[in-house]
């Protein structure tokens, strides 16, 4: 592994990765290939070699159906070799919320390797950009699930869990990490993720003073801290001025961890706190609570980004930091512009990392082209083979070129491939539908509302189909929301479908054969209660991304609980 304990020596190995990217790119098949070559799945098409025009003519694309059969039979005890020349140590569970199944995906050390790399490139960024980015302590909302067995024994866990409770991770941790983080590991790891939110907050919140960055996953999970805070707030300053913790906190490790940084009665805190908290308005709230903040850090790209105008209400003027790309199948690159606005994020990718291939999009192209050799603007698909048995896999990510670093591409994550909503013959991408979503959403400004958060569904047991936008609400006062103009939503509704494509628009105005578009208005709180109904179905709260699209009958009844109103389109939109 790189070491990158000194600056100057860190610049010198991002020069060279970004410097050298088809060499270093040619080199990483090679090694793959030279150690999967015999292996079960790689040998029906390659018979043993490790050429690489013989991998680009033989092996296939493919999904991860594909690899589910190989994937399984070594969950269940078959040896790593029929898929994977490496050891394979266990499996990431990804969210299943994004693209609507949960997969396990195999990994070994090298895996483990790489994001401590990323991790280092990223933190090695932050320092060229921000003065003593490592100053002071983080508040941090990570939430480490417990980790599951297959029948092999091999272990099941989320990327963050697995990561930071792997031995590796432990025995090359940095020098500075036991003391970087506002929360001891009790808290992080407790399985109860209200008790666990609760600590983080209070925690940091005691520590207020010290705490110089403010750091999620994503975007959606540090409005759903602040939610809460909003909620809890004034027991937390009980807690502070008695110096004692909440009876309803019952994790042992939640109470010793908490117990010891409260140390006793604080009124001083709690009175500043609740002055702090006690006001119409949270706009500003995180630099207020946490007045040395320099940073805010969590992932504000792909589906995130419509958490970004909440988020800044939050901030005010401080930056929102979307450090790195990276998913369960490999790392992929690092955010060099780690300052630049959300819209303008863009990451570079480090070429050690997999082999990176990838298929034109919206091009009538379907000709796979590497790393090196992607155009500047254009969209693609991203296909990825890893040190773990994953052989030209569709990640199902879609990325636009925007530009390079040396002769290291950099993309924009563009959308999931595989979310769309469709009634008809239309195909609605979930970039299009946060744009249309982001748009009408301008209207409520004016009302003090902010839109915290959304999903929708195809609704087709009538005819013509139709869109239905479940909204949550927020106002921008902490009295609630008192009335809801009905003009004001028909125009959203109205200036989201004028929003969408030209097919879309077509099929509902000249052929009437799409409905019109419905908001449902649901209660606060209730994208909070479908974020527990998928925990309370396997996901992880520190993976959970809100999905775009649902489908799941006992989902969508969690929202239809909770529906306020309903508003329709009044206007055929232009074609």
């Amino acid at each position: 592994m790189i070491n990158l304990t000194e600056k100057d020596a860190g610049l010198a190995v991002l020069e060279g990765l970004t410097s050298n990217v088809k060499q270093i790119q040619d080199a990483v098949l090679k090694e793959i290939l030279t150690c999967d070559a015999n292996t079960e799945y790689l040998r029906s098409f390659l018979h043993g070699s490790s050429d690489k025009e013989l991998f680009k003519k033989n092996v296939p694309i493919g999904t991860y159906e594909d690899f589910k059969p190989y994937i399984e039979r070594v969950a269940n005890g078959e040896p790593s070799e029929i898929i994977s020349g490496k050891p394979i140590i266990g499996f990431m569970l990804t969210s299943g919320t994004s693209g609507g199944k949960q997969k396990l995906i195999p990994l070994n050390n090298k895996y483990l390797e790489n994001a401590r790399l990323l991790f280092d490139l990223r933190y090695l960024v932050l320092s060229t950009h921000v003065d003593g980015h490592n100053e002071g302590k983080g508040m941090q909302l990570i939430f480490l699930k417990p980790a599951s067995k297959t029948p092999s024994g091999l272990p099941a866990s989320y990327a963050t869990t697995y990561f930071m409770k792997s031995d590796y991770y432990v025995k090359n941790l940095p020098s500075y990490w036991d003391t970087s983080s506002t929360s001891p590991s009790g808290i992080k790891l407790c399985p109860d993720n209200k008790q666990s939110l609760y600590c983080h907050l209070l925690c940091g919140l005691v520590m207020r003073d010290e705490v110089t960055r403010v750091c999620a996953n994503f975007a959606s999970i540090l409005v759903q801290g602040i939610t809460f805070l909003e909620n809890f707030w004034r027991e937390m300053c009980s807690n502070i001025r008695s110096g004692q913790l909440s009876d309803w906190i019952t994790d042992l490790s939640c109470k010793d961890s908490v117990s010891m940084i409260l140390g006793g009665p604080n009124p001083r805190l709690a009175y500043l706190i609740e002055d702090i908290c006690d006001q119409k308005s949270w706009k500003g709230i995180i630099p207020q609570l946490w007045p040395k903040t320099k940073f805010i850090e969590c992932i504000v790209t792909g589906q995130m980004a419509q958490h970004v105008p909440i988020l800044e209400f939050y901030a005010n003027d401080l930056p929102l930091v979307s450090p790195n790309y990276a998913s369960s199948e490999a790392m992929f690159g690092v955010n060099l512009d780690p300052l630049c606005k959300p819209q303008d994020v863009s990451y570079t990718f480090m070429p050690n990392m997999s082999y990176f291939e990838f298929l034109p999009v919206g091009e009538g192209n379907d000709t796979i082209v590497d790393l090196a050799n992607v155009k500047l603007d254009r969209y693609y698909e991203l296909v990825v083979t890893n040190y773990a048995g994953l052989h030209r896999y569709r990640v199902g990510d879609v990325l636009q070129v925007t530009g390079f670093y040396n002769s290291a591409p950099q993309f924009r994550f563009v959308r999931r491939q595989n979310v769309v909503l469709s009634v008809y013959l239309e195909a609605t991408t979930e970039e299009d539908l946060l744009e249309a979503v982001t748009r009408a959403t301008q209207l409520l400004k004016p009302s003090g509302l902010m839109l915290r958060d959304f999903t929708c569904y195809p609704h087709i047991s009538e005819a013509p189909g139709h869109y239905v936008l479940y909204w949550e609400l927020k106002g921008n006062n902490d009295d609630g929301i008192k009335e809801l103009d009905s003009n004001m939503l028909v125009e959203c509704c109205s200036v989201v479908e004028e929003s969408l494509d030209a097919l879309y628009r077509r099929y509902r105005s000249k052929e009437g054969s799409i409905g019109a578009l419905e908001i449902r208005i649901v209660q606060q709180g209730t994208f909070d209660s479908l974020m527990e109904y998928f925990i309370a179905q396997g996901a992880s709260l520190a993976q959970y991304k809100t999905p775009r699209c649902l489908k799941s009958p006992e989902a969508l009844q969690v929202l239809e609980n909770r529906v306020l109103a309903c508003f329709f389109s009044d206007k055929l939109p232009p074609c």
